[in-house]
């Protein structure tokens, strides 16, 4: 099964995917998906992540995706353009018949180290070990990718 992790974001949206053969996880890729900001329009940012994502989706043919939940912040314009990028995410993922787990951070972080308290870099550890990576991922929205599909893999499980 490839399980396919988003990290929304407007000028990065990163994601990891992952293979799942009985209870091996398998590192396949991951990245980021980035739009630049300035003379482009909101409509062509979430334009050029929806073909990015879409190109994602054709090379790795994902069997079902995870999300990371969109949670309340400070900055209302940033979480209204995480909601829209979630938006293309969701629209994405209908259109091509893979379902989609939502989850928060505190999910994800509980999943990875077994505390819902640990930090951004206790995760990135985390994930490179269970992967057997040889260095933490990078950027950091790309770690999350996978972090976020690494979640899901082991929430099936239970």
């Amino acid at each position: 099964m490839i399980v396919l992790g988003i990290d929304p974001g407007l000028a990065r949206m990163g994601y990891g995917v992952i293979e799942k053969t009985g209870n091996r996880a398998t590192h396949v890729t991951h990245g980021c998906i980035t739009t630049a900001r300035g003379d482009m329009s909101a409509g062509s940012r979430l334009n050029q992540l929806y073909g990015g994502l879409k190109d994602l989706f054709l090379e790795h043919s994902p069997e079902c995706a995870a999300v990371e939940k969109l949670f309340f912040s400070k900055n209302i314009t940033s979480a209204m353009a995480v909601a829209e990028v979630r938006g293309i995410i969701l629209l994405l993922c209908e259109q091509e018949g893979v379902p989609v787990t939502e989850y928060t951070p505190n999910q994800v972080k509980q999943a990875i180290t077994g505390s819902g308290r640990a930090d951004k870099k206790q995760v990135q550890e985390m994930i490179k070990r269970l992967l057997h990576l040889q260095e933490i991922p990078k950027p950091d929205d790309a770690a999350d990718g996978l972090s976020i599909a690494l979640c899901h893999i082991h929430t099936m499980r239970e």
